[in-house]
This record gives structure tokens, C-alpha cells and sequence, in this order.
């Protein structure tokens, strides 16, 4: 043989993969057709069955184990079950004790049931961990409020509900959007989704609290104070995300954009408060406004200097192609 055996066993790998030259392969072939040995050692390697079983048996470990950790979550989560519900047998014993009927009983029921949410959810659930414990902690939060209301005959649920759901939306939205099974849906479309949400739940927040404060005064005042203050939001959200330019002529046109939207939001808040019945309240907006305007001209001599700057570079890019 003209080669040595332990050179061709260091070819075998390359030659199995084709991922040799010609004359390489020649070399290894003409040994193979001589070397009994090496040549059992690629029919060897050639043999996928061995892959085949490892990966096998990796997955049955894999199955196996998070089999064990999901039995161990699941004892977990019913330990901690159990012992949530001695304070809330006791205190059932206790309220029915008193003879006033199950009461305040409940208050405590539903405010176990946030703190089981947080920790007794995440164990026992065994796929969308995050999307769970989030929606099962804002509807325990969200019955916790129904009941105190109850209890306590007031009529502000609307109120604290929809200013709960939306102080969780700011909070959660951003992690729902990216995880799975929503991320799948969502696609590349996470920030828009994510600013309908912060939106809705905003605009019901509001029509909540004008419903509740009742004086038909608060509409106006809140649409012209909050509408330019949504549209700045998206204003920003839109340039930054849509907006094909750099950085320069994107910053341009956000400090554009906050200066007429808020000049608007002056002119229309001094406007609603001129037009409402509230006393002792005045609201100089041509101050605000001039430095609301400057705050534009700014903006858009940035966004100019931007745009100069990226036909500059683009017409060197065009030069030395």
C-alpha cells in the first residue's frame, strides 16, 4: 500500500462528506480498494443507524427529564395549592362564625387568587408559561376589584378596571407580543400590535373615567388634551419604524412632529378650557405655543441637514461604484 492507514483514517471524514479535492478522493479510493481495514472503518462511518440511535436516545433523555421536571412543577404547584387554601378555609370559618354570611370572605378568596396566579400558575401549566400567568394575573386583579366593589356598594369599578387593564397592557404587551404562540401570529407587525393595544385600552380607560366623573365638559376637554398626545405617540412610533431614512432626518421629524402636535395640543386645551364652565382656571397658550413651533423649525432643519448628509453619501457610494 502507498499510504499509511492512519492518514487515510484522517481523509475518511472529508472523503465520507465530499468535501475533498480529486486527487484527494483518488488517493483514498485506491487505498480502499486495497485496505481491508479502512475500508470496514468508512462502510463504518458510512452506517447512519449509530446516528440515528444517538439521536434517539438524546431525545428520549431530553422527553424523559422534562417529563420529570413537569411531575415536579405539578407537585409544587398543588403544595403551594394547599397551603393557599388553609387561610382561605379559616377564614371562611371565621366570616360564617360572625353570622354576617360569606362577606369580606371573598376579598380574601380573590386576593389569594392573584398571588396563585404569580406563583401556582407558572408551575402547573405546562406550555405558554408567560402568556398564562400574565392573563391569569390580570383577570384575578381585575376580580379582586369587582368584589371589593361589591362589598363595598361603590360604582368604580369601570374606573379602577379599565386603568388596571391599562397600566398591565403597558407593562405586558411588550413581552406577550414576543413570545410564543403570539409572536407567530404577529410576525413582523409586533410594534403595531403593540400600539393598538396600548391604544384601546387608553381610549376605554378615559371613556371609563368620563362616564364616571359625569360633567359633560370632560369629553372635549380630555379628546383635545389626549388626542394630540396619542398622535404624538404614533407620530413617533410611525417615523421610527416606517420612516426609510437615517438617523438624523428620523430625529428631524420627531422633533417636527411634537412641535405641532403639541402646539395643537395648546391651542386646543386653552380652546376647550375658554369654552368650558370651569372657574378660576385660565391657560396661556401663545408662550407654549411659540416654543412648541420652535421645537418644529428645529426638527425640520435637523431632518433637512439629515437629508443632505444621506445624498452626500449616497452620491459617493454612486462614485466609487
Amino acid at each position: 500500500m502507498k499510504y499509511n492507514c492512519d492518514l487515510i483514517s484522517d481523509l475518511l471524514p472529508l472523503y465520507k462528506d465530499d468535501i475533498c479535492s480529486e486527487a484527494t478522493k483518488k488517493i483514498v479510493e485506491e487505498h480502499l480498494a486495497e485496505c481491508k481495514d479502512c475500508k470496514k472503518m468508512f462502510a463504518d462511518m458510512s452506517d447512519v443507524t449509530i446516528d440515528e440511535n444517538i439521536a434517539k436516545e438524546k431525545d428520549e433523555v431530553i422527553n424523559s427529564q422534562a417529563k420529570f421536571f413537569k411531575r415536579k412543577s405539578a407537585f409544587a404547584g398543588s403544595i403551594i395549592a394547599l397551603i393557599f387554601a388553609i387561610p382561605i378555609l379559616v377564614c371562611l370559618i371565621v366570616n360564617l362564625a360572625t353570622g354576617k354570611g360569606l362577606t369580606w370572605f371573598f376579598i380574601v378568596l380573590t386576593g389569594i387568587l392573584v398571588a396563585a396566579s404569580l406563583i401556582i400558575v407558572p408551575l402547573m401549566v405546562p406550555e405558554n408559561k408567560m402568556l398564562t400567568t400574565m392573563a391569569s394575573f390580570t383577570g384575578s386583579v381585575l376580580l379582586l376589584l369587582g368584589v371589593i366593589c361589591i362589598y363595598t356598594r361603590g360604582n368604580w369599578f369601570l374606573v379602577a378596571a379599565s386603568s388596571t387593564l391599562f397600566g398591565l397592557t403597558m407593562l405586558f404587551a411588550p413581552f406577550i407580543a414576543c413570545r410564543r404562540p403570539v409572536n407567530a401570529y404577529l410576525k413582523n407587525s409586533k410594534g403595531l400590535a403593540i400600539m393598538v393595544a396600548y391604544t384601546v385600552t387608553f381610549a376605554l380607560m378615559m371613556t371609563c373615567i368620563g362616564i364616571y366623573t359625569g360633567p359633560a365638559a370632560f369629553f372635549p376637554l380630555a379628546t383635545a388634551i389626549a388626542g394630540p398626545l396619542v398622535g404624538m405617540a404614533w407620530a413617533i412610533f410611525a417615523i421610527c419604524r416606517y420612516l426609510k431614512m437615517n438617523a438624523a432626518v428620523k430625529t428631524g421629524a420627531c422633533f417636527t412632529a411634537v412641535g405641532i402636535l403639541s402646539g395643537v395640543l395648546s391651542h386646543a386645551t386653552a380652546m376647550s378650557v375658554a369654552n368650558t364652565s370651569i372657574t378660576g382656571v385660565t391657560f396661556y397658550s401663545d408662550p407654549w405655543l411659540v416654543l412648541m413651533l420652535s421645537i418644529g423649525s428645529v426638527g425640520l432643519i435637523i431632518a433637512g441637514i439629515g437629508a443632505l448628509v444621506g445624498m452626500f453619501k449616497g452620491g459617493k457610494k454612486n462614485e466609487n461604484k
